[in-house]
């Protein structure tokens, strides 16, 4: 497969950009607490509802017993797995491959999958510590392992390219788009299945992260997560699984991945430096690495978890590189804080922009940043940054161009 090696003597955007790869993603697959398909994902988003609902029986792990989440559903074929974890990222991933095949796509000579996880099946394997067994039967050890569930996919498909799991905990999604997109560059796969599974809703650890701080349990969402706005304290929990297929060869494309980046803080468990200078590098070098004018981003899909300290950090480095920006958004109070497959659901939201030509922003509810969008509205043609942050340290950037119209 030949890769972008032009080289045109032009300093122009329109030139960088031919110089420049840009993977195309061609189909979509989602199990979200709006339910088990995209069709819900999509139908969510045209109505502005949040998938985020009281959920009860939570005695001894959450104060009151019961918190406001998006749970994904147990439901999906039971002969895919004993799981919830499994079904749904193998109902997922076999979504994006129809959807993609029935938009013109066709499988090209080596197929590969990366898979975003940060806590793997965490369901099963609370289960089997809880049980205190001393043995476990061979199959169900092996179904809890994160490989399986990649290899069981990759053989229903006949696929058989380079397959890996990837994490960086809330940043892991983009990370995930990155390592697809440098496959498809330099022609180790010539098309790459991303999945991105995280169904860790479980008490223990929503309860974890309550304490630590950033979670609020028991208000609604747009009470307790307002992105940008005043009066926010954090973010809902979620659950989701979502797939994506990345191709080299465009048809049928929803957007072009044209470049991203990842940087580390490398200065705290759970804080960002002050100054932002890691996070700020990130977004440059997605920029630099997509060929374009910063001015040329029109919106940014932001990671913005409803906390203070990563809100402000991504808003500031909006306004000093993208001041010419229409708006900024986040989708966390409609789909909760989804954390390994946050950045794809989030992509999804942006996905569905681009398809329909309206961003579907959550309302807001208190005074907020002037560039905020507030609720569902027309979306004009041009770039999305989406970016992502992961707990550690951990920053990504993606850039996204709509399909020419």
């Amino acid at each position: 497969m030949s890769v972008a090696t032009v080289s045109i003597p032009d300093d122009s955007v329109e030139s960088r950009k031919r110089s420049v790869f840009s993977a195309s993603i061609v189909g979509i697959g989602a199990v979200t607490g709006f339910g088990w398909g995209i069709k819900h994902l999509w139908d969510g988003f045209l109505l502005g509802k949040s998938s985020v609902t009281r959920v009860t029986g939570l005695d001894g792990f959450v104060d009151g017993g019961e918190a406001y989440l998006s749970l994904v559903a147990d439901e999906g074929d039971r002969r895919d797995g004993p799981s919830r974890f499994v079904r749904a990222a193998r109902f997922a991933g076999r979504e994006a491959v129809s959807n993609a095949i029935g938009r013109g796509w066709r499988p090209g000579p080596v197929v590969g999958l990366v898979h975003s996880i940060e806590a793997g099946d965490i369901e099963s394997w609370s289960e089997f510590y809880r049980s205190g067994e001393t043995r476990i039967r061979p199959k169900r050890w092996v179904n809890m392992l994160p490989s399986t569930v990649l290899s069981q996919f990759m053989k229903e498909h006949d696929f058989h390219g380079p397959t890996m799991s990837v994490s960086a905990m809330c940043a892991t999604a983009n990370a995930a788009m990155i390592t697809a997109t440098s496959w498809l560059a330099s022609g180790v796969a010539t098309d790459v299945v991303l999945l991105a599974t995280d169904l860790s809703g479980i008490p223990q650890l929503l309860r974890a992260f309550s304490d630590l701080g950033p979670a609020v349990l028991n208000q609604p969402p747009l009470e307790a997560c307002r992105p940008f706005q005043e009066g926010s304290r954090g973010f809902v929990g979620g659950e989701a699984a979502v797939a994506m297929v990345l191709s080299g060869r465009p048809s049928g494309t929803y957007a072009s991945v044209l470049g991203g980046a990842m940087t580390m803080e490398a200065h705290n468990l759970v804080g960002i430096a002050p100054g932002h200078q890691e996070m700020t590098r990130c977004f440059r070098l997605a920029i630099e690495q997509a060929g374009v004018d910063p001015n040329e981003v029109l919106y940014v899909n932001a990671h913005a978890p409803g906390t203070g300290m990563c809100d402000a950090a991504e808003a500031e480095v909006m306004d000093e590189l993208f001041p010419r920006a229409r708006g900024i958004f986040s989708v966390k109070p409609l789909v909760g804080h989804c954390q390994s497959a946050a950045a794809a659901i989030e992509t999804l939201a942006t996905l569905y922009g681009f398809e329909t030509g309206s961003i579907p922003a959550p309302r807001q509810v208190a005074p907020g940043h002037p560039k905020l969008i507030d609720g569902c509205m027309p979306l004009e043609p041009g770039l999305t940054v989406k970016s992502s942050i992961g707990m550690g340290g951990y920053n990504t950037a993606v850039v996204l161009d709509p399909p020419a119209p």
